[in-house]
């Protein structure tokens, strides 16, 4: 089976270029599942309602959120109502919707989604991130209940991340990072057969400052004192992700590699 997971939508940049190119990428590829992380497509903070139906227009068959997840009010109740959304798994014991889906292919294969959030680093207290998976992978082992699992692991640390992907080793086809937006080129199959990246990348504008427009970050790291707020960056976005096949017996990975297209981030 062929995955395709996509990293932080960025404002409308990142969602202006799912619409236009996801779809014959998807073809392209011959992607049977795709992931999006849709974190920041709401102007840089958080997901409406209103872009997550967008996201799952464009081809994805399921949005990853994020500690973002809740900025937009109206996700609090969407969450529940649209089956697609994956919001993280230790966020909140009362936070709504869910924080690992199965869910089935065109072809009939069961595909485990599920995200968590990193404690190092981050601005707030969210539980063990590794406690909070370990009863998810074993409720759906790879290669029996289910064909695929992907984990969206959401955190700042690389350390905390490559922690995880040992973690979920041979339980998993893929375990890749969110949230800091800049993709790194560790792409690899770990020894147990899982597909690896510390961070997809975003999709967004890289002329940037992690997708945000360069004027308000620059003002702040130079002075210290802020004058605006952040605003997303609204030149041509890159997509940015990570393209799995799996055995698909085992659930395992066989190949992985990068994906790049469009934007300034795009390979010559």
């Amino acid at each position: 089976m062929r995955l395709l997971f996509l990293g932080d939508v960025m404002g409308r940049s990142g969602r202006g270029a799912i619409a236009a190119r996801l779809p014959a990428l998807r073809q392209e590829l011959g992607v049977e599942f795709c992931v999006v992380n849709g974190e920041n497509a709401t102007s840089g903070a958080g997901l409406s309602p209103a872009h997550a139906r967008e996201l799952l227009a464009s081809g994805a068959d399921a949005v990853t959120l994020g500690d973002h997840a809740f900025d937009q009010k109206d996700m609090l109740r969407f969450c529940d109502e649209e089956p697609r959304i994956v919001r993280p798994l230790n966020f909140s014991k009362a936070a709504p919707g869910r924080g690992a889906r199965v869910f089935e292919t065109v072809r009939g294969r069961r595909v485990l989604v599920a995200q968590v959030l990193g404690q190092v680093f981050m601005k707030r207290p969210f539980d063990d991130p590794f406690s909070a998976v370990e009863p998810v992978l074993k409720s759906a082992p790879l290669g029996g209940a289910v064909q695929a699992i992907v984990v969206d692991v959401h955190a700042e640390a690389t350390s905390e991340k490559m922690a995880m992907g040992h973690f979920c080793d041979g339980r998993a086809s893929v375990v890749v990072g969110t949230h800091t937006h800049v993709p790194t080129a560790d792409a690899m199959i770990l020894s147990g057969g899982t597909a690896y990246q510390t961070d997809a990348g975003m999709c967004g504008d890289y002329d940037s400052v992690i997708g945000m427009d360069k004027e308000e970050p620059l003002r702040r790291f130079l002075t210290g004192m802020p004058r605006g707020r952040f605003e997303p960056a609204r030149g041509e976005a890159t997509l940015s992700g990570l393209l799995v096949e799996t055995d698909d017996t085992t659930g395992r990975a066989l190949n992985v590699r990068m994906i790049r297209q469009g934007g300034c981030l795009t390979p010559s």
